[in-house]
């Protein structure tokens, strides 16, 4: 039974979100891998790429503009991650990356997540752009009309936050409880590891609980 493409990323998607909620990172299965190359647009209209951020741990969150409350409660959270990290939140680059955009143009994204934290960067594309990187991270997410207008339709998403390595590697996933202390407990731990695997010359890997 061959599964349509549609059907294959849902049951990526399905599959992601039972390792994350097990607490265990999908490579370690070796049948879902999370993040990979993408091109997306910055607030500025400059096109950045995976690589642009090469070097920083990324906190990942796919949402958009007009959420109405899982996606201000991620990004909140993900601001006091920040300002709990300390000086450690320098290493950090957080990156809300919209499921919608039709109506989230970088302007619209850049004012958007000032609101919440400078330091988070919302980053938009064009609908093929979107669907390749949400591809790459198994997210889910479809559109549902509220009414008869262009603008009337909201979008239901998966609401994980992906916490990567500055290699570009899955460290593992913040379901949408976790809080800013819970985040940043998270990233402080996963830093740790990493330093303790360099120390060991690789030998080494890090331990995500």
């Amino acid at each position: 039974m061959r599964l349509t493409a549609r059907g294959a990323a849902i049951l990526r998607g399905l599959m992601l979100a039972v390792a994350l909620i097990a607490n265990v990172p999908p490579l370690r299965a070796g049948t879902v891998t999370v993040g990979g190359p993408f091109t997306l647009i910055a607030p500025d209209g400059k096109t950045v790429t995976d690589r642009t951020y090469a070097g920083k741990w990324l906190l990942v969150y796919f949402g958009f503009t007009f959420c109405p409350n899982t996606c201000p409660t991620a990004l909140l959270d993900i601001a006091t991650a920040l300002q709990k990290l300390g000086p450690d939140a320098a290493k950090v680059q957080p990156l809300f990356i919209t499921i919608d955009p039709q109506r989230d143009t970088p302007a619209a994204m850049g004012q958007y997540t000032r609101s919440f934290d400078s330091r988070i960067i919302g980053l938009t594309g064009s609908a093929q752009q979107i669907a390749a990187v949400a591809k790459e991270f198994g997210v889910y997410y479809s559109r549902h009309s509220t009414g008869p207008g262009r603008n009337d339709y909201l979008m239901d998403h998966s609401t994980y936050i992906y916490l990567m390595a500055p290699e570009g590697k899955f460290v593992r996933g913040f379901d949408a409880y976790a809080s800013g202390d819970e985040i940043a407990q998270g990233v402080r731990k996963a830093m740790a590891n990493a330093g303790h695997a360099m120390n060991d010359g690789g030998a080494s890997k890090p331990t995500i609980r």
